[in-house]
């Protein structure tokens, strides 16, 4: 399959920001490139710089120094009409919008076409129309926005960046106040807008999980490296994860599930045997919480006890040279003790 095109590229990029005299700089040395067609996700802890560094993507603060080109021409030759119709932003903040309806507040999007105080024409408000429908909530077009969940307020700025008809989006957390099934409608959202409309879309996020699911690319962002760009699962099984926090001692990336969970503290070890992948990751998951660690029946190691698992409502465990029935989860661990 051809490489998707070039969108957006840094060059040594410099980013940070000035304050009266004096300079901050958060990051140097940053190169990378957004495709089009592809979600990128962007994950740092907190303070990393990801904001600053999409401020910088988003032209609302200048780089410090290096290189930052946008559609094969230097960021800063754009016009702010010509930028805001090739940049759209969609920000964290909660706005105060609750008396516009969700086809007025999706149609300020218009602006850089139709300036200010410009009319909308029959064609800008088709435009309107398709971007309300293509995020799912076209239905609710003459709703006031005071009246829409958290998730549903998110999906009505995302259309609003659509009505922009940008190439490229840009989101800061975008799913940072939302439920978990709002959190995969929009990830899920994003994703199908990159590919169906050919979008280049970047976002911040937390949702790790949801990351790691959906998004073609990762930008991983740290104090310590910089950052690190490329193809999920090739920074996955590379064992970049395990970089993306620097206070870590106490936490680690699952590679199997793709999740971070605490270490496994305490020096108790059982032999764990369960044929089903599904049993034994949940059954693992209630004997960490109790201090076990779990060792393959095939590990060569001293005589510690063996829990087999054959069912939700049957797990077998011997130890002493004695052997134990037990029906759920709730008679195991009152047996094992914590």
């Amino acid at each position: 399959m051809k490489q998707q095109a070039v969108v957006i590229e840094g060059k040594g990029l410099c980013i940070g920001y000035k304050t009266g005299k004096a300079v901050k700089q958060v990051h140097a040395g940053l190169d990378f490139k957004l495709r089009r067609g592809e979600l990128t996700c962007l994950l740092g802890a907190n303070g990393a710089g990801k904001s600053t560094l999409l401020r910088t993507l988003a032209a609302s603060q200048p780089p410090l120094g290096g290189e930052l080109d946008l559609l094969d021409k230097p960021v800063a030759s754009y016009s702010e009409r010509e930028r805001s119709r090739t940049i759209g932003v969609v920000l964290t903040d909660k706005t105060q919008v609750g008396g516009l309806t969700v086809f007025e507040l999706a149609a300020l999007g218009r602006q850089p076409h139709t300036g200010f105080f410009g009319r909308l024409s029959r064609e800008d408000k088709a435009i309107v129309s398709r971007a309300l429908h293509a995020v799912g909530i076209g239905d609710k077009a003459g709703h006031y926005m005071a009246e829409l969940s958290d998730g549903e307020r998110q999906k009505v700025m995302i259309a609003k960046a659509l009505v922009q008809e940008c190439p490229v989006i840009l989101l800061d957390e975008p799913t940072a106040f939302l439920d978990v099934v709002s959190r995969i409608e929009i990830m899920s959202l994003l994703h199908r807008l990159a590919v169906d409309e050919g979008k280049t879309i970047l976002l911040s996020t937390h949702d790790i999980e949801q990351a790691l699911v959906l998004s073609d690319r990762l930008w991983l962002l740290t104090s310590e490296h910089g950052l690190e760009c490329g193809v999920t699962e090739d920074l996955i099984l590379a064992g970049r994860m395990d970089a993306l926090f620097s206070r870590q001692e106490h936490i680690r990336f699952d590679l199997m599930h793709g999740i971070y969970s605490p270490t496994v503290e305490g020096c108790k070890c059982v032999f764990l045997k369960a044929d089903d992948e599904i049993l034994r990751h949940w059954t693992q998951n209630a004997l960490n919480r109790r201090g076990y660690l779990c060792l393959s029946p095939s590990e060569p190691r001293p005589a510690f006890p063996m829990l087999e698992v054959l069912s939700p409502r049957q797990f077998v465990l011997v130890a002493d040279g004695q052997s134990r029935i037990f029906h759920s989860f709730e008679e195991l661990l009152d047996h094992i003790g914590g």
